[in-house]
C-alpha cells in the first residue's frame, strides 16, 4: 500500500484542546493500526502545535476518511491539514 503524510497545524491558542483530546487521539492511532510514524510539531517555545502522521492506507480517500475520524479533527483542533502521498527512501 502507498504511504500518505498528513501535516496538521493547530489553531492558535489550542494547546489546552490538544491536551484534552490527546488520550482519545492516541487510542485512535493505536486502535486503527495504520499509522507508520507520528508525532507532534513543536512551536518556538517547544509546545505541541500540530501533528505529522505517516499512514499506510490504500488511497487518498481512505487517508482523508481516517483523518476525519481522528478525535483531534472531530474536536476542531486543526487550522490546516495537508495530505500528500509520500515515498519512503531512507530509514
Amino acid at each position: 500500500m502507498p504511504l500518505f503524510m498528513m501535516v496538521c497545524t493547530d489553531k492558535p491558542g489550542a494547546l489546552e484542546l490538544r491536551k484534552a483530546t490527546r488520550d482519545a487521539h492516541l487510542a485512535y492511532v493505536r486502535d486503527t493500526g495504520v499509522v507508520v510514524q507520528a508525532g507532534p510539531l513543536l512551536d518556538d517555545a517547544g509546545e505541541m502545535a500540530g501533528s505529522l502522521i505517516v499512514l499506510d492506507l490504500p488511497d487518498l480517500t481512505a487517508t482523508l476518511d481516517w483523518g476525519k475520524g481522528d478525535p483531534y479533527a472531530k474536536a476542531g483542533l486543526f487550522a490546516d491539514v495537508r495530505v500528500q502521498e509520500w515515498k519512503k527512501v531512507i530509514g
